[in-house]
Order: C-alpha cells, then structure tokens, then sequence
C-alpha cells in the first residue's frame, strides 16, 4: 500500500476526535479572550458570563480538547505501531459521542446555571466532588469520563497486546493507563484541606508533569520516525531516556507544590531539588527533535508537521523548563506563588508541551485521513506554517507580558516593606493586560489560519531526494 494511503482503514476513527478537538481549542481561545478583556474592563459581559465562569470554561476547554487530541492520536498510531486493525471501530465511534456530548452539556452547565444550582441537580451532595480548581467539573460528568477512559484504554490495549509492540505503543499505553488512574484521585475529596490539596496535586500535577509526558514524547517519536527515516532503535533510545528522566523528576518534582499547604517541611528540599531537575526533559526533547530532524534519511513532503515537531521541544522546553524553573525554588516560590508568573508558565507549557503535539499529529495525520496524500498542497502548508509563526510568537508574546506583570506584581504587592492592595497593584499592571489581549488576537489569527489551511488546494508537494 502506499504510503499516501491509511495502512489501516480503522485509523479514520481518529479524524472526528481531531475535527471535535480543534473545535474545542477555538472555545478555549474564545474564552481566553474573553476573559483577557474581563481583566481590563471588568463589566464585559457581566452578569451574563462572570469571570469566575468564564475562567472555568477555559481550563475545562483546555483539558477536553486535549484529552480528544490524545484519544484521536492514539486510535492513528496504535494500529500502524500493532500492525493490525483497531479493535473495534464502533466502541471508539460510541465513546467519541459519549464523550463529546457530555463534555458541551458540562460547559453549557456552567453556562446556563449557578455552580451552586449545577451541583444539586448533579449529584454532588451523594459524591462530593465539585468546587475545586480545574476539577470543576459535576460528578457525575466525571464518571462519564472514567467510563470513557476505561472503554477507550481496552480497545487500546487489545489493539497493542494483540498485535505488535514496540517502544512508542507501550510507552503511550503507559502514558494513558496513569492519565487515566491519576484522575480517580479527583474522586477523593477530603474534609482536611490540607489533604485535600495534597492529593489534588496528584490528578493536576501528575497529569501534566509526569504521565503526559509520556504521551507527549510517544507522539512526538512516532512523528519523528514517520517524516525523517532515521532508524526506530535510535529513536527507542532517546524515548527510554527521555521518559526515564520525566518520571523521575516528574514524580518527585510533586514537592513543589507542597510548599505552603501546611505538607513536612522536608517537601521544601525535594520539591525544590528534584523540579529543578524537571527542565531536564524538555531540553532532552529539544535536542531529540533538532537532532533527528538533522539526521533524516529522507526530506518528507509534509514540511509544516516537521515544523511543529521541531517547534514543539522548543517550546516544551522554554514554558515547562525555564519558565517553570523562574518559580520553582521555594524561597523564589514564597513571593512568586499564584501570581502572573505562574499564568505565564501554565501558558507556555501548556501551549508548548501539549498544544503544540497535538497541532503536530493532526498535521501529519490530516492528509492522509482526507485520502489528499502524505502532505497538504504547497499554498496550504505555507498558510500552515504562518499559522505556526503567528501562534507560537504570540504565545511567546503573552509569555512575557504576563511576566512582566507577575514581576511588577509581585514587587508591589508582597515585596516591599508597604505593599499596594490587590486590586490597586492591578491598576498598576493593566498595561501588560492590554498587551497580553492584543497578543490572544495575533493568536487567534493563527488558529483560524490553521485550520483554514485544511480547504487549501493546490500542487501536491513532492518528496525530496534523500540525503546522502
């Protein structure tokens, strides 16, 4: 069979999981906006979508669209990686539709009515979860999403025990089987606070600093190997490291929320030694990525995927690795924590580790689940990869102006000997909030054109020649 054609007809099951993701990504946004001007002028559409609404919209946004991506880029890759058919087409069509109705009849939820009205006629007074931060969502949503993650991990896993396995398929399997039992601690709410946020770290964290990792580096080899050439046992190694490193630091580098929750005081000297080791990594994936991209036995024709695996490490490594590093440290932490800087880490990361992964799979998959080819016409991939340069320059942009005011604020709020009032030290700040909206438009601009860039046609690109 080609190599423009689907090896496996069952990996079109993927396509309406990344239509159903980007779909997801532009509320995300459009709630990032909105609440961008809510900062600014605290009236915008108030009372009808209140910040604190708005706000829960956008993290919820967030990790649905992501956790669609995931879904979409593992029922792609887990076939081509077994050498055999997904187990069964209907369980990941069924689950999609579980999934997304769930996850717009939750949003419309926090739209629609009070929190405190949407946990009553939920079920949270039978299994209190609700009310925490970035597990907002109503209980029984939550066992909506378990009963997804359980169905979606046995037709992975059949898919893998039954068919071939190598690194990348046990890796993302690994990835996805600890995605998805961190999450059953959003079950576990305690009366102790203390508790409580010691073990909320343990979903929050351990997500996004330790088992997607795996998922991120799974991907983003499998994208490697299929646009470079380069032999897959070079790229197992660097994935053993890579993960090795991330698990270890991830794991331990939990400590580092535990500063000020009332945790021993022995989480002062892990947290802060072991999260310093965590840009390790991402810098690993940086060098990964640049390294086998520069090794290539081939030039692949789909040039804007290379472009967004190259960008991903990049950016991976700068918002998780440095940025997350600015703040790390607990005596650094003490003055730094829940101010801008943390917004500007958890916008670059979040961009750059997973964001950025997700845009690379379905760039390279989208062709070939359209039945186009391996790559998009040459006009749309060069609407593409301005796509690209608009997102990630704007992102870096609302990077630096959120610094910029978590450092202001920071001085003026808790530094000095006579510090301003919350809302004064705001006043001070508003420039770098003005900047930071203007910034999420450039951003929206390079999503619109990403995705305008799929109904580009044009010249089909050809391969190069390989590199001596």
């Amino acid at each position: 069979m080609s190599e423009a054609q689907l090896r496996y007809q069952s990996q079109a099951v993927a396509m309406p999981y990344f239509i159903a993701a980007i779909g997801l990504f532009v509320g995300q946004v459009l709630f990032g906006l909105i609440m961008g001007l809510q900062y600014v002028w605290g009236d915008f559409l108030f009372p009808e979508i209140p910040f604190n609404v708005a706000r829960m919209v956008h993290t919820n946004l967030l990790i649905v669209w992501l956790l669609f991506g995931f879904m979409g880029a593992a029922y792609y890759l887990v076939p081509e990686e077994s050498e055999r058919e997904l187990h069964s087409t209907k369980l990941a069509l069924a689950l999609f539709w579980i999934f997304l109705i769930a996850g717009v009849l939750t949003i419309v939820g926090y739209l629609a009515v009070p929190y405190a009205t949407l946990a009553k006629i939920t079920g949270n007074d039978i299994l209190p979860t609700m009310g925490r931060e970035f597990l907002e969502q109503p209980t029984i949503t939550k066992i909506g999403i378990v009963i997804v993650a359980l169905g979606f991990l046995y037709n992975i896993g059949m898919t893998v025990l039954s068919g071939r396995k190598t690194v990348i398929s046990v890796v993302l399997l690994t990835g996805l089987v600890g995605l998805a039992v961190m999450f059953l601690f959003s079950f576990y709410n305690p009366e102790n606070l203390i508790l409580d946020k010691y073990f909320w770290w343990w979903v929050v964290h351990l997500w996004v600093e330790g088992v997607w990792e795996l998922i991120l580096g799974a991907i983003l080899a499998f994208v490697l190997i299929k646009t470079t050439g380069v032999d897959r046992e070079v790229i197992d190694k660097w994935l053993y490291v890579i993960i090795a490193a991330a698990l270890i630091t991830g794991i331990l580098g939990t400590g580092h929320h535990y500063y000020w929750i009332g945790a021993p005081a022995y989480w002062q000297w892990l947290g802060s030694i072991f999260s310093a080791f965590e840009p390790i990594p991402f810098f690993m994936m940086t060098i990964f990525a640049f390294n086998m991209v520069f090794k290539r036995r081939k030039q692949h024709p789909n040039k804007a995927t290379v472009l967004w695996a190259m960008g991903t490490g990049v950016m991976a490594f700068l918002g998780a690795g440095v940025w997350g590093f600015m703040h790390t440290l607990a005596p650094v932490n003490y003055y730094t924590h829940g101010t801008q800087i943390t917004a500007a880490h958890g916008h670059m990361a979040f961009y750059g580790a997973y964001a950025m992964i997700v845009l690379t799979i379905i760039s390279y998959a989208m062709p070939k689940l359209r039945g186009i080819g391996t790559a998009m016409s040459n006009r749309a991939q060069v609407v593409e990869m301005w796509s690209f340069w608009l997102m990630t320059v704007a992102m870096v942009f609302i990077t630096l102006f959120l610094t910029a005011a978590g450092v202001l604020q920071v001085w003026l709020q808790r530094y000095q000997p006579n510090p301003m009032p919350f809302m004064a030290t705001q006043d001070q700040v508003a420039i770098f909030y003005w900047c930071r909206e203007l910034s999420g438009i450039v951003f929206t601009i390079g999503l619109i054109l990403y995705i305008v860039s799929f109904f580009i046609k044009g010249e089909q690109p050809q391969a190069e020649p390989a590199k001596a």
